[in-house]
């Protein structure tokens, strides 16, 4: 056998993980807390499978100082978590001083750990009273996320510098508003275009006035990204298929946030679907708002998880499909999907169905950074990237232990493709897996598992897996 030598990390490089405050809280009705667009939305009969819900979750509203120090033991330099709006500022209303205090005491024992806090103030728990008043459709939202990210800097400002402001708006605007698959659920082209828009101002407007605050915060968005293949190059179908995916996952976000501008082609493609949607879209689109919304940044979160490889022609056998969490309806989230076909390639798939592509990731970074960020000065962050799979808990010699091998392979080959974009001149700066702990996956529930550390959902208790064990040896070596 021969032997390779370690790939190292950059002396600069972050290793971290991420969760988001619905998705392993809990306590969703104690210190003040109301409903967020999801604790409504797991009471909609099929909307969750087996009808699951976060009231209890991973229990961390009272766990935390457990789990930081887990965090410590396995040498995390840094955790990407979010505040929940419905905890700090329930209803869109008044503050509310525990949910705050929570936050607090939380900052404070990661400080305490030496565990940098890295802030994303919006993964989706929209106070379910501003969605009785038409949530991110409503271009009040983002004013009242402004105020509501103040407030978050009124409490931790003196000590959180990194504040990230939204976490995938084209799932809280196209998956929640146009395909039904996420909170509140709805079914409109027009909602999901003009919550977009109004997502985006929200976090333009933050980052000025965070800014204005304190010129020293490192400010950033995070977006879920994607590489978009098509079958054939040389077919014209083919080819426009993936750049449809592309405009509307990738561009839709990305040409706003650095360019200014919503891509051109994609707003005519989504005129050719739904006119009265676009036309109502470019009426909220006010003078000033991409203006706002170009604001200068300092990090981009990319979240990638798999690619896409797309035709305009269906395949003779469809790839395999994953099943949807239940049988409630769902529409296209691409409003512009006619004759968009996904296709078969061969690859590794997780529980979820998703593809395992790691090189997918090392061009998305590549592109990212060259037509996007680094003209800007912007710094790259993998916020997220992880798979479900179907662990097994095991009993050796006393000790839980989750063997699961496919996670390892796949945590070791993105950190891998993220020193392939590193070695092509690329300014990766950090890497933080999903998910830190099993968690409330959306629809899905608790039936699928991203965690590197294992939740026992009928004790609490935790249990680090290989996964989170050869993560920590990476760390510890930062080498692969």
């Amino acid at each position: 056998m021969t032997a390779t030598n370690p790939r190292e990390f950059p002396a600069n490089f972050l290793f971290g993980a991420a969760t988001a405050a619905f998705q392993i809280e809990g306590a969703a009705h104690e210190d003040g807390r109301r409903d967020s667009i999801w604790d409504a939305f797991c009471r909609v009969p099929e909307a969750v499978i087996n009808a699951d819900n976060g009231d209890v979750a991973c229990d961390h509203y009272h766990r935390y100082e457990g789990d930081v120090a887990l965090m410590k033991s396995m040498g995390l330099q840094t955790y990407r978590f979010s505040t929940s709006w419905a905890r700090v500022r329930p209803d869109g209303g008044a503050v509310n001083e525990k949910g705050v205090d929570f936050y607090n005491r939380l900052v404070d024992e990661l400080l305490g750990a030496d565990i940098l806090p890295w802030l994303t103030l919006y993964h989706w728990d929209l106070p379910q009273a501003l969605q009785d008043k038409g949530g991110w459709a409503n271009r009040d939202t983002a004013e009242r996320f402004t105020e509501y990210a103040l407030t978050m800097h009124d409490a931790l400002g003196d000590r959180v510098n990194v504040w990230t402001t939204l976490n995938e708006p084209w799932c809280s605007s196209f998956l929640s508003y146009t395909a039904g698959v996420h909170a509140p659920g709805h079914y409109s082209i027009e909602e999901g275009a003009l919550a977009s828009h109004h997502l985006l101002l929200g976090h333009g407007q933050t980052v000025r006035e965070l800014r204005a605050r304190d010129s020293s915060l490192n400010l950033g968005i995070t977006l879920n990204l994607t590489v978009a293949d098509p079958v054939d190059a040389e077919s014209p179908a083919d080819v426009d298929a993936a750049r449809r995916i592309d405009g509307q996952f990738n561009r839709w976000f990305l040409d706003p946030i650095f360019r200014g501008e919503y891509p051109a082609d994609i707003v005519e493609d989504i005129r050719g679907v739904d006119a009265a949607a676009i036309e109502s879209f470019e009426k909220a689109v006010r003078p000033g708002d991409l203006d706002i919304i170009s604001s200068a940044i300092d990090s981009l979160g990319v979240n990638y998880y798999h690619g896409e490889f797309v035709g305009g022609e269906a395949p003779e056998v469809a790839p395999v499909a994953g099943d949807a969490p239940t049988k409630r309806e769902s529409a296209p989230a691409f409003p512009a999907s006619q004759n968009i076909h996904w296709h078969e390639r061969g690859l590794d798939r997780t529980s979820m169905h998703w593809e395992v592509q790691p090189e997918g990731l090392t061009r998305l970074l590549k592109r990212v950074s060259d037509e996007y960020s680094a003209p800007k000065g912007v710094t790259l962050y993998v916020t997220e990237n992880g798979a479900a799979f179907d662990d097994e808990r095991v009993v050796e010699d006393g000790e839980v232990r989750v063997h699961d091998d496919e996670r390892v392979s796949f945590l070791t080959g993105h950190l891998g493709a993220i020193l392939d974009a590193v070695d092509a001149g690329v300014d990766v700066r950090g890497y933080f897996y999903w998910s830190f702990l099993d968690n409330f996956e959306w629809a899905w529930g608790y039936e699928k598992r991203f965690g590197i550390v294992r939740v026992d959902y009928d004790t609490q208790e935790r249990s680090v897996k290989d996964s989170g064990r050869e993560y920590a040896r990476v760390i510890g070596a930062r080498a692969l």
